[in-house]
């Protein structure tokens, strides 16, 4: 095979298997690494459901033909476009065989090095294979941005982890566990812990923790009307964000960052409200302590203390034999140790998020970001799966038009960013 390529794919999850489906089809030369549906089948519960529908659930082929839809068609698999939650598992499979027939190609290899030459980018693989590109699309979703408090990174593993270290949790059983968090991970977990046979304890700054409730099926046209649905679930702002997210990229930066920060807060499914229900609580708490301490006899520390300042100004301590941190993600450019850092320094961010132009690239030329890690460019949408069409879409039209022509932009290292992100380029 080629030590160059015009395009390298970096990740094989939702976005990066969808871009390379739309690029084979617009015969643009391209290589993809990765791991198939890596996060979906590593860092997530085996139990659990996707909030996101049916319908909103597919990966993204040029022709629109494979579909989950059509997937569970074929095999016989339950499938209803609303209402019927999907298991992981079904969508892990689905996006493995979505790899096998559209994306045939994928290397299995893990890219460990990035840099930037004068032709383009050098990479390093964990094989051993150094490659060029012109061009890199950096699709890595969920992998590298695990978020875990400072106050439990200190903790040895043995008693605190990240939810996404963990895919069961019959080891659990019989042990006392607090989950921190108030999102639609912690419900999920909390609830796979208890029927476990774990004692677990839920702990959150939050007062409360939202639910979703079932939605009517079929819907009424005052619903419809009140809250249409889209992809990432029913309002008429998420159907904006939905729909727009070429628009919502050239809204205010201060704007963009806050609708992405605030929109669909956290919550769990509507699927888990009886599940999660059996589990205990300790909400309107904030973490301000955790060490690692000996039992009750004085024998080894295998204890986890936590202490809490609660709203009313008291500091209970609840101990634990372990603590998981269900605190999501933050696709930050400096958790992507694997970039050469004068190339990282070179890329211009907010937040030390990237800042992109309206074809996903960075400041960088021939770099480009998908994914969440385009949220606060393109809005809440490029957190879910569904948002894989789109980016397809956009960001293969762009790479194809571009593909047999000399980009100027790469000769010098840089690439325009639209106006609206001007006032931020360079900034760290």
């Amino acid at each position: 095979m080629s030590d160059r390529t015009d395009v390298a794919i970096i990740g094989a999850g939702p976005y990066g298997l969808s871009i390379a489906a739309h690029l084979a089809s617009r015969g643009v030369a391209f290589r993809i690494f990765g791991k198939p549906m890596e996060s979906w089948l590593t860092q997530m519960p085996r139990d659990m459901l996707l909030k996101s529908e049916g319908f909103a659930s597919s990966l993204s082929d040029r022709a629109g033909k494979l579909t989950l839809k059509s997937y569970c068609r074929e095999r016989g698999l339950p499938y209803a476009d609303m209402g019927l939650p999907v298991p992981l598992e079904r969508f892990a499979a689905y996006g493995l065989a979505f790899q096998q027939r559209a994306v045939p190609t994928l290397e299995q290899a893990l890219v460990t090095g990035l840099k930037k030459t004068p032709q383009g980018f050098a990479l390093q693989l964990d094989n051993g294979e150094r490659l060029e590109a012109r061009r890199v699309v950096m699709a890595v979703g969920i992998t590298h941005f695990a978020h875990m408090p400072d106050l439990l990174a200190q903790l040895p593993r043995e008693r605190a982890t990240h939810s996404s270290q963990h895919t069961e949790y019959s080891r659990f059983k019989g042990k006392e566990v607090v989950v921190l968090g108030a999102g639609s991970s912690a419900v999920d977990v909390a609830a796979l812990l208890h029927e476990a046979g774990a004692r677990v304890k839920v702990a959150a700054r939050r007062t409360e923790i939202e639910v979703h409730s079932k939605m009517q099926l079929p819907r009424p046209w005052s619903d419809k009307l009140r809250q249409p649905m889209s992809g990432i679930g029913p309002s008429w702002r998420s159907w904006c964000f939905t729909h727009l997210p070429g628009i919502f990229h050239h809204m205010p930066e201060a704007r963009r960052l806050r609708w992405t920060r605030v929109h669909l807060g956290p919550a769990g499914g509507w699927f888990m409200a009886e599940r999660f229900g059996r589990v205990a609580r300790l909400l309107g708490h904030t973490l301000i302590d955790a060490q690692v301490v000996g039992d009750e006899s004085g024998g080894d520390k295998n204890r986890v203390r936590l202490e809490f300042a609660s709203l009313d100004g008291s500091h209970p301590v609840v101990e634990a034999d372990h603590v998981i941190a269900a605190t999501g993600y933050q696709p930050k450019l400096k958790r992507l140790t694997f970039i050469d850092p004068a190339l990282a320094q070179s890329i211009a961010t907010v937040n030390d998020t990237v800042i992109l132009s309206s074809n996903f690239q960075a400041s960088v030329a021939g770099l480009y970001f998908v994914g969440p890690a385009a949220a606060n460019s393109f809005g809440p949408l490029m957190r879910f799966a569904v948002g894989a069409g789109f980016v397809a879409r956009r960001l293969s039209r762009h790479l194809a038009a571009t593909a047999r022509k000399t980009d100027a932009a790469v000769e010098t290292g840089r690439a325009d960013v639209s106006p609206g992100l001007s006032s931020t380029v360079g900034a760290k």
